[in-house]
C-alpha cells in the first residue's frame, strides 16, 4: 500500500471500517501526506485527491481514535483531502442516546474494504489497523491497471461519502448542503437518496459495459466470429480476448441494494453436483436462507471458520469476551444439523488455528464438477451472516477465470489457508475450550442478528 500510494499521481482512494491508532497506520497516514506534499511541488495545479471513507462509530471511537489520526491531513490539504464518516440511519433517537459506545457499532456500520491507488485496486475484507499488517489472517486480490473496476469503486465510494458526515479540520461533522442527515432527518426519505445515489453508480457502469460488449462483439461479427479478429493497422498491440471477468457485488439492505445477496444465493442454488465449494468466515453465522442452501443443495462443502483461539473477540474483557463462546455454539447448532440430516459427508467444517495469529478471512472458491482448480471466487468484506446481509454496507467482487495460471493461484491461496485447519467432529465439541456457559446459550439466539 506504502509503494502505491507513493507511485501515485491522480487519485488514492480508501474505503474501510476503520483506521486503526499504531505507528503502521501512522506510517502510512506519514505516506499519503507526502504524496500530497509532492503533488503541490509539481508544476501546474495539482489534480491529485485524496477520497477517505470510513464508520462513523468505529472510527470515532475513544479519545484517540481514525479521526484525530486524518486530521492533520485535513487540516493541511483541504482542498484535496476528503474523509466522509458514514453514519447508519438505523441508530437514531431514543437507541443513539442510550446504546454506549463500542456497542453503537452492532446496529449497522460502513463495513467496505478497498485500497485504490490511480487505475490499482486492492480488494480485501481487512482492515486499516496493525493487526491486519502483522498477525491477523485475511485474503487480499490486488488488481492492476483496471481503470474501469477503479472508476467504479470511486464513484461508489464518492456516492457512499455524499450520503455520510464530513469530517472538518475541527473535528466536527457536517452533511454536505441540502442532504438529508442519516439520524436527524428523516429516515425513509435519507434511504431513498442513498438508494438512489449509490443506484446511478451501479447503473451508469452497468450502461458503460453494455457498450463495450456491443462494441466487442460488433467487432467480432465483422469476420469468423469463431475466431478473434486482429485488426491489420493494429500491429501486434490488439488487446487478445478476455480470459476473466470481475463482477462488482454490491449489498446495502438499508438502501434497498442486495445484489450480492441475490448472486450469493444463485451460486449457492445453481452449484451441481459433484460441484465442489470452500467456504469461508472469520465469524460463522450464517443466515437462514444460506443455511438452507448449504443443507438442501448438491455441491460439496467445506466450510472453514475460526477456532476460538483465533476469534477476534478471544480474551476480551467484558461481554465481548463470551463472543467466541456465542460463535462455538452456533456452529455446534450447525453441525448437529448437519448430522441429524446425514449431510456429513457432504458438509464438512473445518477450524482454522494458527498460534499467535487470529483468522479475518471470507470468500468462497468454485470448483466446476470434475474440475481440480476453481473458475469462480468470491473475495471482499462479507461474512454472510445476517450483519453483512441486513445491517452493513458491503461489497466485494465475484472474479470468474479461465486463465490456467490465475485459477492456479487461487486454488493455492485456498490450500494455504485449508491446510492451516483442523476437521470439525462431534469429539470437537467435548474440549474444553469449546465448552459454552448456560447464559450464553440462553443469550445468543436473541443477539445473534447483532454479530
Amino acid at each position: 500500500m506504502k509503494e502505491q500510494i507513493k507511485a501515485a499521481k491522480q487519485r488514492v482512494v480508501v474505503a474501510s471500517l476503520y483506521l486503526g491508532t499504531g505507528l503502521l497506520e501512522q506510517e502510512l497516514v506519514d505516506c499519503i501526506e507526502e504524496t500530497l506534499e509532492r503533488s503541490l511541488q509539481a508544476s501546474g495545479p495539482s489534480d491529485f485527491r485524496v477520497s477517505i471513507l470510513l464508520d462513523f462509530t468505529r472510527g470515532s471511537r475513544g479519545r484517540n481514535n481514525s479521526r484525530t489520526m486524518l486530521l492533520p491531513l485535513l487540516r493541511r490539504f483541504p482542498e484535496q483531502v476528503r474523509v466522509s464518516l458514514f453514519h447508519t440511519p438505523n441508530l437514531r433517537g431514543l437507541l443513539k442516546r442510550l446504546i454506549p459506545e463500542r456497542f453503537n457499532e452492532t446496529i449497522g456500520l460502513q463495513h467496505i474494504k478497498v485500497y485504490l491507488f490511480d487505475d490499482n485496486v486492492i480488494l480485501s475484507g481487512a482492515n486499516l489497523s496493525d493487526s491486519y499488517f502483522t498477525n491477523r489472517q485475511d485474503r487480499y486480490v490486488f488488481l492492476q491497471d483496471s481503470p474501469e473496476i477503479a472508476d467504479f469503486f470511486t464513484e461508489l465510494v464518492d456516492a457512499i461519502g455524499d450520503v455520510s458526515l464530513q469530517l472538518q479540520s475541527d473535528d466536527t461533522v457536517q452533511m454536505m448542503e441540502g442532504m438529508v442527515h442519516p439520524y436527524q432527518g428523516d429516515k425513509t426519505a435519507y434511504c431513498e437518496v442513498a438508494n438512489r445515489r449509490v443506484m446511478e453508480v451501479i447503473n451508469a457502469a452497468r450502461t458503460r459495459q453494455e457498450l463495450r460488449m456491443q462494441t466487442f462483439h460488433g467487432r467480432r461479427s465483422e469476420g469468423d466470429p469463431l475466431l478473434p479478429q486482429q485488426d491489420p493497422s493494429a500491429g501486434g498491440d490488439q488487446k487478445p480476448e478476455p480470459d476473466t471477468w470481475i463482477y462488482p457485488l454490491i449489498q446495502m439492505k438499508p438502501f434497498g441494494i442486495q445484489i450480492d445477496e441475490r448472486v450469493t444465493e444463485t451460486l449457492l442454488t445453481e452449484a451441481e453436483r459433484g460441484a465442489r465449494i470452500y467456504l469461508t468466515t472469520g465469524y460463522f453465522n450464517l443466515t437462514q436462507a444460506y443455511m438452507d442452501l448449504v443443507l438442501g443443495t448438491r455441491a460439496q462443502y467445506q466450510i472453514l471458520l475460526a477456532s476460538p483461539e483465533v476469534n477476534g473477540f478471544f480474551g476480551a474483557k467484558g461481554v465481548a469476551g463470551a463472543i467466541p463462546a456465542a460463535y462455538v455454539y452456533i456452529e455446534h447448532q450447525f453441525y448437529s444439523e448437519v448430522c441429524c440430516l446425514g449431510q456429513q459427508d457432504r458438509v464438512q467444517l473445518l477450524e482454522y488455528s494458527r498460534n499467535g495469529w487470529t483468522f479475518h478471512a471470507k470468500g468462497l472458491w468454485l470448483y466446476l464438477a470434475g474440475s481440480s482448480l476453481p473458475c469462480l471466487t468470491l473475495i471482499g468484506s462479507p461474512n454472510f451472516g445476517y450483519r453483512s446481509v441486513h445491517r452493513d454496507l458491503e461489497a466485494q467482487v465475484a472474479i470468474v477465470t479461465e486463465n490456467h495460471d490465475l485459477q492456479q493461484q487461487l486454488h493455492q491461496e485456498q490450500e494455504q489457508l485449508y491446510l492451516k485447519s483442523g476437521v470439525v467432529s462431534s469429539s470437537t465439541f467435548e474440549q474444553p475450550t469449546r465448552y459454552v456457559k448456560l447464559w450464553v446459550k440462553l443469550v445468543t439466539p436473541l443477539i445473534k442478528n447483532f454479530f
